[in-house]
Order: C-alpha cells, then sequence, then structure tokens
C-alpha cells in the first residue's frame, strides 16, 4: 500500500535538492509520483520547489483533472501524464532545467556517445525531443517518440525530463546527465574530447546487458551498426533542429570513414564542424528571407 504522506514528503525532499542544485530556478520544474491506476500527486504551479510542504501537493487523474489539493496543479503536469500513461512501469517523473544539460537544449547538440563509461552505461544515448510551446497538448506529446526506448530525454530549448520507479532514481537520471553535460563543456574548453575505442564502447553496453539495464541497442537488429554514427534517436535530429559536430566523431566510427572518402582526405574535425555552421547559417538566412 502506498503510504501517500511519505511520497508527498519524499517530493519536498527532491524539490529541495533540484533548487539548492540549481536545476529549478524561482518556480522552475514539477515532479509527479503515480499513486493508483488514475491518480497522480505533482507539484502545484508558481512555488519554489526549494520551499514545498507535504500539504502544498496536489493529487490529479491521467487527463489532468485536478482531483484534491489547495494549489492549483502545474500546467506541465501534461507531459508527465504523457509518460506515465506510455510506461505502466514508470511511477514518477521529473522535470526542471539543469544549466549545462539546458545548454545543449539551446543549443540543439546532439549529446555523444562512447566518452564516459557511467554515461553508456546508466544513460545511454539521449534524445532531443522536439521544441513546442510548454503547457500544452502539443508540447506533452513530444516526449512520446521516444519515451519507450530511454528515462531521460532533452526538450529542445527548455530542460530535461527523466523518469524512473521512484522520485529519487528519476532524479538521479537528471543528476547524471547534467554532470556530464558540464564534463563536455569543459572538456572542449581544455582542448577536445577522447572517444572509447569501438571495442570498449560494445564492452560498455555487454556490461549493461549483465546489469539488467535495458537499452534498445541490445535487439539483435542493432548488431553491426556504428556504435556512434547509429544513434537509435538520429532520424529525428532534423524534426527537431539537432546539430551534431560540436565534440568530433571518433575515428573508427564509419561516420569519418565516410567523410574520408566524400573529402577525399583525411578526417578533419574542424572542416567538418565547420561545414555544419555553415549549413546552419544557410538555413538562417532562408528563413529571414
Amino acid at each position: 500500500m502506498v503510504d501517500i504522506e511519505q511520497i508527498k514528503q519524499e517530493i519536498c525532499d527532491i524539490g529541495d535538492r533540484l533548487y539548492k542544485r540549481g536545476f529549478a530556478a524561482a518556480n522552475d520544474g514539477n515532479i509527479s509520483y503515480r499513486i493508483g491506476p488514475n491518480e497522480v500527486l505533482c507539484t502545484p504551479t508558481m512555488i519554489c520547489k526549494g520551499f514545498m510542504r507535504p500539504s502544498d501537493i496536489a493529487t490529479v487523474d491521467l487527463e489532468g483533472n485536478q482531483l484534491a489539493g489547495e494549489r492549483k496543479r502545474s500546467s506541465e503536469v501534461l507531459l508527465h501524464l504523457e509518460i506515465l500513461k506510455a510506461r505502466p512501469d514508470v511511477k514518477s517523473v521529473v522535470h526542471c532545467h539543469p544549466p549545462h544539460a539546458t545548454a545543449f537544449a539551446v543549443a540543439r547538440e546532439a549529446i555523444p556517445s562512447c566518452v564516459l563509461p557511467e554515461v553508456d552505461v546508466f544513460l545511454g544515448n539521449v534524445p532531443i525531443a522536439r521544441y513546442e510551446t510548454p503547457g500544452g497538448r502539443e508540447f506533452a506529446e513530444t516526449v512520446l517518440p521516444f519515451t519507450a526506448q530511454t528515462n531521460v530525454m532533452i526538450l529542445a530549448s527548455h530542460g530535461v525530463v527523466s523518469y524512473g520507479e521512484s522520485v529519487e532514481r528519476a532524479y538521479w537520471l537528471t543528476e547524471i546527465l547534467d554532470a556530464y553535460c558540464r564534463i563536455l563543456i569543459l572538456a572542449k574548453q581544455v582542448g577536445g574530447v577522447e572517444f572509447l575505442s569501438e571495442q570498449q564502447g560494445w564492452e560498455l553496453l555487454a556490461l549493461k546487458k549483465r546489469f539488467g539495464i535495458d537499452d534498445p541497442r541490445h535487439a539483435a537488429s542493432y548488431q553491426g551498426s556504428d556504435l556512434f554514427a547509429d544513434d537509435i534517436f538520429r532520424e529525428a535530429w532534423a524534426a527537431s533542429g539537432v546539430n551534431g559536430g560540436a565534440f568530433g566523431i571518433p575515428a573508427w566510427s564509419r561516420a569519418a570513414a565516410e567523410w574520408t572518402k566524400r573529402s577525399g582526405g583525411p578526417f578533419d574535425e574542424e572542416a567538418l564542424i565547420e561545414r555544419i555552421a555553415e549549413r546552419v547559417a544557410d538555413k538562417l538566412r532562408d528563413k529571414l528571407k
């Protein structure tokens, strides 16, 4: 039996951690927890997540209708509910704006894989959902193409949403992602990112399987794919306006080999980034005409 008061306190505790970590400024962010077949606890609108009390938490049904609570529920709970409806195994959803991961959301820069072992094991490929104005049904539905294949994603020009079997577990994924994004930014400033070898990448994927952590790349259909360039979310990049290239491509990736073949010379990371920048600039000019 669910101890509702305990769950409310856990939501407040995680809200406090979000605020203290700088993941939720002012009244940013929202947290939810499924307590029944059609009942979900959620944080209210217009409240600082670092100063919530259990009595502030609202209750809604899976369609967003408020069932209980003195404060009005967050409009962005619709996003949480789409995830909960699509994933019966998920109990809790956390949405916030951690600065380093949100920098990737604003830049719409793809999160590179095969860099840090813990990230490949505990996160895997991280998608970027397309942008919609927050609060509405269209915004909530942007996560649906990826919900079944991951437990954490970036929302373009917005922030991060993560989910799992408890409030704490859902929060962990956001913390891991923001720490990784911070490391990537720092590494870029220091001099660049060194990728793991392809063999090491496959070893991490096998380790993840032994740990019992699901990953779409475990499917037989993925075997033989380019572990880097065949990112399982790559096909959605165009719709989300995602850029790739700020951190380069590992030399073992077929993408690097294809670049060499097209250019007639060795892989040149700076040239690739320059070419991507030119393409982005061309698109911007077309939009401004």
